[in-house]
């Protein structure tokens, strides 16, 4: 059965919006203009439309594995979105640090202290001096 892109993109947005927030998402939306449109579509459509719409893992779950992708990948901006979309799917914070310290163990050391970093400012512990 194929869906309309349209209609994976209107399901992506509205999931997208729940996770992170509306004012977030169209501030994402709008920095990137026209020239990111195409890239916004692929993100509404295909990411959150399709992929976060599967029902083999709940999105508690793959909020997890994108913690863990995105530490291990040093890819901070994008992990601090993941915390807050994590938050908004139940996860706890000892899950949260349980991934990291997997991070920590299979891929380094320093990648896995910058997401804690994050995750601590995001849960709303960080301490002023904290690094």
């Amino acid at each position: 059965m194929m869906v309309d892109v349209s209609e994976l993109n209107e399901r992506g947005l509205r999931l997208r919006k729940a996770m992170f927030g509306e004012e977030a998402v169209e501030q994402r939306m709008r920095a990137v203009g026209e020239f990111g449109a195409p890239l916004q579509t692929v993100i509404n459509a295909y990411i959150y439309g399709d992929v976060w719409s599967r029902g083999g893992l709940s999105h508690d779950v793959r909020s997890l594995v994108m913690l863990g992708i995105t530490a291990a990948s040093n890819r901070a901006t994008e992990f601090r979105v993941h915390v807050k979309g994590a938050i908004a799917n139940g996860c706890t914070r000892e899950q949260i640090q349980d991934v990291l310290l997997l991070v920590a163990m299979y891929c380094g050391v320093p990648a896995s202290i910058e997401a804690h970093r994050i995750a601590l400012e995001e849960l709303g512990e960080a301490e002023p001096d904290a690094r």
